[in-house]
């Protein structure tokens, strides 16, 4: 893939460098796993308290959420039998793809790269712990991950590949039928926003896109356990998760009821922090989040409507597409160790975000700097010419 994008040699290698190092995380969260808990070893196991599914037939575990997970770890591990790490590494490997196809898109599109402490940004921030930890094992996480990625893979060239959207799509919604949702209106917006279309067809998509949104809301409804989609629901149903993942017997739980908007934001998008580390896996994701926390603040700097006209286009769906899942779960999410996860699916594009608005700043003001130079070339050279015309005479 990197020899096919034209990409350079040196970025060739770090795909190899992420494939092993991804590899290493599918074991290491099976060690994890096994010896702290989690849901994982529930769907390959067929073991999940949520869907009490005893059944011998792999179609009638087929369905939206938990169930689909259950359908999609049948056949490897019910009918081969296959292992727990073997099941890890098998949903690894859907997670490195989605890294690589984000890898890809930087490479091509972005225009400069920035240093932070004199490290450069690309290629190291495809090395960040989260990134590969929640991708890298049995679950939804790494399926909604590799999803979005391959959705917004094909989105940026959406006459050619977006039969593969379709497909991309179809995982995501399987998987999580909320996001599912927010990728439609995210790609929607993003294309209606660019300037390569014409006004008739961007009419047609936003009406796909609504009807195709309107199509979806009984499922999604029913995923969430909602009477009705409406803003005090999911209100009243955040509320509700909140006060859950609050409890006393919930590790690295936050009051987020107490909290407000712009803290809750705040926690979900930067925390855990090194004060809130109590455990190396959160004393790592510490210093990925100083990092987001230190570009954010570069935002408002940089920010230009040229940039915006710029963006590559899976950039625009990734951070609209952000914006409603980063709302929804800055409310609902009140445990740190649940937030690292659940935000993986969408942090990479925010980070990406304010790295693209900094490398655009950099790049226009390279531009700026050399049509200077230029002006003033041009002006010695005028002054010469009059010099040596004079000399001349």
């Amino acid at each position: 893939m990197a020899k096919r994008f034209l990409l350079p040699y040196k970025y060739e290698l770090h795909l190899h460098y992420l494939l092993f190092y991804h590899l290493f995380f599918s074991v290491f969260f099976t060690w994890y796993i096994l010896n702290f808990g989690g849901d994982s070893q529930g769907y390959w196991r067929f073991g999940m308290e949520q869907v009490l599914v005893k059944d011998q037939y792999w179609m009638n575990y087929f369905g939206p959420s938990t169930t689909f997970v259950l359908w999609l770890c049948y056949i490897p591990s019910k009918a081969l039998g296959l292992s727990y790490l073997t099941g890890n590494i098998l949903f690894g490997f859907f997670g490195f793809i989605g890294i690589r196809y984000i890898f890809v898109m930087v490479a091509e599109y972005f225009p400069t790269n920035h240093k932070v402490l004199n490290i450069p940004l690309f290629p190291y921030v495809f090395y960040f712990l989260n990134l590969h930890f929640w991708t890298a094992g049995v679950g939804k996480d790494a399926i909604c991950f590799w999803g979005i990625a391959w959705f917004l893979f094909a989105l940026q060239k959406y006459r050619s590949r977006w039969w593969e959207a379709l497909i991309a799509l179809f995982f995501v919604y399987m998987a999580r039928p909320h996001m599912g949702q927010a990728l439609i209106g995210g790609a929607a917006m993003a294309i209606m926003l660019g300037s390569e279309m014409k006004i008739q067809y961007k009419i047609a998509l936003g009406l796909f896109a609504a009807g195709g949104t309107f199509y979806l809301l009984g499922s999604t409804t029913e995923f969430l356990k909602l009477e009705e989609l409406s803003l005090e629901s999911l209100n009243e149903k955040s509320m509700v998760t909140a006060r859950n993942l609050s409890r006393g017997n919930v590790g690295s739980a936050v009051d987020i009821s107490s909290y407000s908007l712009p803290m809750r934001a705040f926690t979900y998008l930067f925390r855990p922090l090194f004060f809130d580390a109590h455990n190396f896996v959160a004393l790592f994701s510490s210093v990925e989040n100083a990092v987001y926390l230190w570009l954010s603040l570069f935002i408002y700097r940089n920010w230009t409507p040229e940039a915006i006209r710029d963006m590559p286009l899976f950039l625009k769906a990734g951070i609209i597409t952000f914006i409603p899942v980063t709302f929804a779960f800055m409310n609902a999410l009140s445990n740190l160790g649940v937030v690292m996860r659940m935000k993986n699916m969408t942090m990479i594009y925010f980070l990406l975000f304010c790295f693209y608005l900094i490398s655009h700043n950099q790049k226009q003001r390279y531009l700026r700097a050399m049509d200077r130079k230029r002006f003033f070339q041009r002006r010695q050279a005028i002054i010469e010419s009059k010099k040596e015309a004079h000399s001349i005479d």
